[in-house]
């Protein structure tokens, strides 16, 4: 860090002597000089008693705004109790420091502008009488501020937690330095190994071309292979043209030309071994670089040798037989993606849960992803351009479900295991409401945020179903629960559902694009449609045999998606009540019960908590849970309702929930198994 600080005091340097600021100069360098010996720490306490002891309010705020933007951002949401209590201590340190110099204009000018800000927080409210007492030193209640200890407490206390802070920040960038070093030098590794292994293989080949090149061939023509292709295709071809000449002379040509053309031929008759063997040279070479001669016939001369097949014939049948390849290859590529509506582009990873996945969803905006585990650790994540950790929330309390909401994308809502409902911000990373349901119904099964984001309904049963290893059986009465609808704005609960004919345990729900319906899929079987306008339960059909798990409206809104206990996707018509449109029979790693099985028969079974099937942009094809990944189907209106089309293969555990974020032509598929990974695959949507 001390370098980085003398590298800059460098460039300011030079900054100043190019703009011939030399006043400004010499001042740096004698409060650099003066400040040689001195810490950050002390510098940052001695800036902030230089605003409050010149009682320069905006001063001290900005500059306690920059700490905050820099520094306090980055600590986890543990601290920021402390950050704000030493704030707190800061204003009050500042406003004593006025009453004691005399300077009431500026006490008042403090709660003036302060009032805002201050009037809802407990520990000042007591403080806005203080300019109107004759002698606050001598009142019980602010006496102890007056006195020296407190203001020196209060300073050691904001020393000890900036060097701390800043001594924290020092090992993280010596460990962020670090693991880029690691991470640079792994890829140096790699690269190098590819180089050697490629290096290696070519040895190994030349050294295996040369062996049977040595054995094959005679003395004379054991250099032949420093010849090019272009020469041996020269020789070839000269050899050919000599031999064409020939037989067109000796048919036509004199007896006597035709004597003297035999002896010359006579002459050069041991040159046609040498050109055979060059020949089979070549032929040795083709084999070597793994590319089989053509299959030519072969063709008689009129002297009734066996004449072999010249280069230049060689080189465009080559051509043609590849090109012939490649046209079908690419004819059977395109036929390919006729049938294909998605191209696998990459498959990424995210691997920081360490239990189970419950729930796993990506906001509104597609940029932010929140996943929550077993364990009740809830990560947010976002995946453009790298995948990256935004926030990592830690619950006392088991959470069961969460929902993005709506307006603004940034709130995170939070259902735990003991009747609260927490509403997170995450660009603030700090919890902005908490929300208690009822006692009597504390398992937050399912949140559902409206569209418009003013309101969110909220499903609360009596009895959880356990997320992990369960040897209890299914219990045959329904539990009891409760469907409620809260107000975000006011924080308060609105008005509660009826649910006929009981009040049932509600384990999934899902708003229409403008939120004026909403869909329910209950432990009895049931799916309830309410009229979010009227308050009212439009209709209600028996929809599976055992609990329904998920259920979603379709993109054109006229029937609703639902996958249940029995094993079985159907679609239903919401127009004409229990009416079905289509229904496909799904095998078990799709639906639920998920087991993983370990050693010596160990087993984990996870009952179905999160969305178990996503559809694309244009809602023809869905996505749906298996043991190796995720399966994408095309929706089709015959007597087989799906039709597979993609496999998106890579988990080695059960995939237990899945969601889908599509934009323009690439979407991004999410698949979240029982090992605690998650798999973004991104698609490229190939458009008919």
């Amino acid at each position: 860090m001390g370098s980085a600080v003398e590298r800059t005091d460098e460039h300011v340097r030079e900054y100043l002597i190019y703009r011939g600021f030399t006043s400004t100069l010499k001042h740096l360098d004698s409060e650099i000089k003066a400040d040689k010996e001195k810490v950050l720490v002390e510098r940052i306490i001695d800036q902030l008693q230089l605003f409050i002891q010149s009682f320069d309010l905006f001063g001290l705020k900005e500059y306690w705004l920059y700490l905050d933007r820099r520094l306090f951002c980055r600590l986890e949401d543990v601290y920021r109790s402390t950050v704000n209590k030493l704030r707190t201590s800061l204003y009050r340190y500042y406003v004593i420091n006025t009453i004691q110099k005399g300077n009431l204009e500026k006490t008042q000018e403090f709660f003036q502008k302060q009032a805002l800000e201050l009037q809802g927080q407990a520990e000042w409210r007591d403080w806005f009488i203080l300019p109107f007492i004759p002698a606050p030193e001598q009142n019980p209640a602010f006496s102890p501020y007056f006195s020296r200890q407190w203001a020196d407490t209060f300073l050691v206390s904001l020393h000890n937690f900036l060097s701390v802070l800043f001594q924290c920040m020092h090992i993280l960038q010596l460990f962020d330095a670090e693991v880029q070093r690691t991470t640079s030098l792994t890829e140096e590794n790699e690269q190098l190994r590819q180089l050697l292994f490629a290096l290696q293989t070519e040895s190994r080949d030349q050294r295996e071309g040369d062996e049977m090149v040595h054995h094959k061939l005679p003395a004379y023509v054991q250099n032949m292979d420093r010849l090019g292709d272009t020469e041996l295709s020269k020789e070839t071809v000269q050899t050919k043209d000599i031999k064409t000449v020939a037989s067109q002379t000796s048919s036509s040509e004199p007896a006597s030309l035709q004597s003297q053309q035999s002896t010359n031929q006579a002459t050069n008759q041991p040159t046609h071994p040498r050109h055979k063997r060059i020949q089979e040279h070549e032929k040795e070479r083709k084999e070597l670089f793994s590319k089989p001669p053509p299959q030519t016939p072969e063709k008689r001369g009129e002297t009734g040798e066996v004449e072999p097949p010249a280069e230049t014939s060689n080189e465009p049948t080559d051509s043609s037989s590849l090109n012939s390849r490649s046209c079908g290859g690419g004819t059977e590529g395109q036929g390919l993606s006729a049938e294909q509506p998605f191209i696998k582009l990459s498959q990424e990873e995210y691997g920081e849960h360490h239990s189970s996945i419950m729930h796993c969803r990506v906001d509104c905006s597609g940029r932010r992803v929140a996943s929550l585990d077993v364990d009740g650790v809830i990560k947010v994540w976002s995946f453009n351009p790298i995948i990256q950790t935004k926030a990592t929330i830690m619950s006392k309390s088991p959470l069961l479900s969460l929902e993005w909401a709506t307006k603004p994308d940034r709130l995170l809502l939070l259902g735990s295991g003991v009747g609260t409902v927490r509403l997170y911000d995450t660009d603030a990373k700090k919890n902005l409401y908490e929300m208690n349901i009822d006692e009597t119904h504390p398992r937050i099964l399912s949140l559902a945020c409206s569209p418009s984001g003013s309101s969110f309904v909220c499903s609360a049963a009596a009895l959880s179903r356990s997320g992990n290893i369960d040897s209890v059986p299914r219990l045959p009465i329904p539990v009891s629960g409760q469907l409620l609808l809260w107000d975000t704005k006011t924080v308060k609960q609105q008005l509660q559902f009826s649910l006929e004919p009981e009040p049932v345990a509600i384990n999934c729900t899902a708003f229409n694009h403008n939120g004026n319906l909403l869909v329910t899929g209950a432990a009895d079987g049931v799916i309830r449609l309410f009229d979010m306008q009227r308050y009212e339960s439009a209709m209600s059909w028996r929809a599976h045999d055992g609990e329904v798990y998920s259920v979603e409206f379709s993109y054109d809104e006229n029937t609703v998606f639902s996958i249940g206990e029995d094993g079985k996707f159907i679609q239903w018509n919401i127009h004409r009540c229990g009416v079905k449109q289509s229904e496909q029979v799904l095998p078990q790693d799709a639906t639920g019960p998920f087991v993983l099985s370990g050693y010596s028969g160990y087993k984990q079974v996870q009952v179905p908590r999160g969305r178990l099937f996503a559809f694309d942009s244009e809602g023809q094809h869905v996505l749906t849970c298996s043991n190796s990944g995720g399966l994408i189907y095309r929706l089709s209106n015959g007597e087989q309702a799906l039709e597979s089309v993609l496999s998106l293969s890579g988990h080695k555990a059960p995939v237990v929930t899945v969601d889908w974020c599509s934009a323009v032509d690439c979407g991004t598929c999410l698949t979240a198994s029982m090992d605690g990974k998650i798999k973004l695959s991104t698609l490229l949507a190939q458009k008919s």
